[in-house]
């Protein structure tokens, strides 16, 4: 797709796939579906739930795996060399990315969740819920980051540059901060499942992915973008199994709790468009171009949700509400974050208005 300054950027329709784009119409269905098979075959859900390793799901483990690689096949860790060329942009969104986001997601979750929205909330997940979110805020995105580039005409390789610095990043922070920030909120931290989670869902898959991809690309470009056509559809076919399970043990929690949903979206939304905001904001103040602003933006404001659904589950359980809050989190991402698209490319004129 070209990108210079005078071509209008793509619509939805041409830059998404139609998985991408109805993901928020997938993932109701499988809210509905999920909460129907619970309610019909519970013994089913019970065997599916019991069957682990160490604290690990071993199905839940196998979706991640192929949720997570074809994603990581794509990021090119040589990329890393582009960095020094967008040094203000990637300043941004690291800042925005590991000092403003986590942080303010933890707030605004003990402000929501722990004191305004607590009467309306079970009490005994309240805890739960607020770890959710800290995961959920704590891996920047890793795969519709490049979708949402796209659909601002972003530099691709500004993009390609920040989310390989992310994932490295990703790899020795992800941890740390989880646990100190569960910390800060009074909740028990298990550190040799949270080091077990990094293991298996961060370092192993991108070993796997990048000796992938390096097999792929012996073969040639054009072998490389079939095999990405034919294996990016699993990515989230496999999310939407892993939410059916979900909801399938959660269905009883929900159906007595239905406000609970809505209430989780409030912090998030808050993030979102706070932290957005922030990043498209510092851009402009520092200098960088417009297609650095946008996905810059958009990687500051969007979560590796994927990941942080497979940390909730084996830190706190099918049925915990720290698994729930990840949930809301891919409900909303792609409503909101076309939302956040259409702002930035509305008010490219504003940003490029000299003082």
């Amino acid at each position: 797709m070209t990108n210079t300054a005078t071509s209008a950027p793509p619509s939805p329709s041409t830059g998404m796939n139609v998985f991408e784009r109805y993901l928020t119409l997938w993932v109701f269905i499988c809210i509905v579906v999920g909460i129907a098979l619970g309610q019909f075959f519970p013994g089913v859900f019970q065997t599916i739930g019991s069957m682990e390793i160490a604290k690990v799901n071993l199905p839940v483990g196998v979706l991640i795996w192929v949720m997570i690689i074809p994603m990581l096949i794509k990021v090119d860790f040589g990329a890393l060399g582009e960095v020094r060329k967008h040094a203000k942009g990637i300043g941004v969104t690291l800042f925005v990315n590991w000092l403003v986001k986590p942080f303010s997601m933890a707030f605004l979750g003990w402000l929501f969740i722990r004191h305004w929205f607590a009467p309306y909330l079970p009490a005994d997940q309240l805890d739960s819920y607020i770890a959710g979110l800290i995961l959920l805020a704590a891996a920047p995105c890793t795969a519709m980051v490049f979708v949402w580039s796209r659909l601002t005409n972003g530099d691709p390789l500004f993009t390609l540059s920040q989310v390989a610095l992310n994932d490295s990043i990703m790899v020795i922070a992800f941890a740390p901060l989880v646990a100190f920030l569960l910390g800060l909120s009074a909740i028990i931290v298990p550190w040799d499942t949270l080091l077990t989670s990094v293991l298996l869902y961060i370092v192993i898959p991108v070993i796997l992915a990048q000796w992938m991809r390096k097999k792929l690309l012996a073969k040639g470009a054009a072998a490389f973008d079939s095999a990405m056509a034919k294996i990016g559809p699993w990515s989230i076919t496999a999310l939407l199994a892993t939410l059916v399970l979900l909801f399938a043990f959660q269905g009883e929690q929900i159906l007595k709790q239905p406000l609970v949903i809505a209430l989780l979206a409030v912090p998030i939304l808050i993030q979102v468009f706070f932290n957005s905001a922030l990043a498209y904001w510092l851009n402009r103040a520092v200098g960088e171009k417009h297609s650095v602003a946008c996905p810059s933006a958009l990687i500051g404001a969007s979560n590796f949700f994927e990941l942080a659904v497979a940390a909730a589950i084996s830190l706190f359980g099918f049925n915990s509400g720290a698994a729930l809050a990840t949930v809301v989190g891919v409900l909303i991402e792609v409503p909101v974050m076309l939302l956040v698209v259409h702002i930035v490319n509305k008010s490219k004129g504003w940003y490029e208005k000299t003082a």
